[in-house]
C-alpha cells in the first residue's frame, strides 16, 4: 500500500516546485552514486524503465520503494528527506 500525503491550501504553483525538487533529487542520489539508470535498476531488481518514470514523475514511489532508492544510492533516508526539505523551501 502506497502512503499518500495530502497538503490542504498548498498552492499548485508550490506543489509544481515541490515536485521538481523531489525529481531532482532523486536524479542526484542516483549521479551522485555514479549510476546510469540501468545500474540503479539492477541494484533496485527493476528494469530501467521503473528508474526512468519514477524520475521523470510518471511513476510515484512508495515508502519501501523510495528507501531501496535510498540504500541503493547510498543515502540514508534521514538525508533524503533533510535535502527534500531543505531543496522545497
Amino acid at each position: 500500500m502506497a502512503i499518500v500525503l495530502y497538503l490542504i491550501g498548498m498552492s499548485k504553483a508550490k506543489s509544481t516546485r515541490d515536485r521538481a525538487v523531489l525529481l531532482a533529487l532523486l536524479k542526484s542520489i542516483r549521479t551522485g552514486a555514479g549510476l546510469t539508470q540501468a545500474e540503479m535498476a539492477r541494484k533496485l531488481g527493476q528494469p530501467q524503465s521503473f528508474v526512468s518514470k519514477y524520475e521523470s514523475g510518471e511513476r510515484r514511489l512508495d515508502v519501501l520503494e523510495l528507501r531501496q532508492v535510498c540504500r541503493a544510492g547510498s543515502i540514508l533516508m534521514a538525508e533524503f528527506v533533510r535535502r527534500l526539505e531543505a531543496g522545497a523551501e
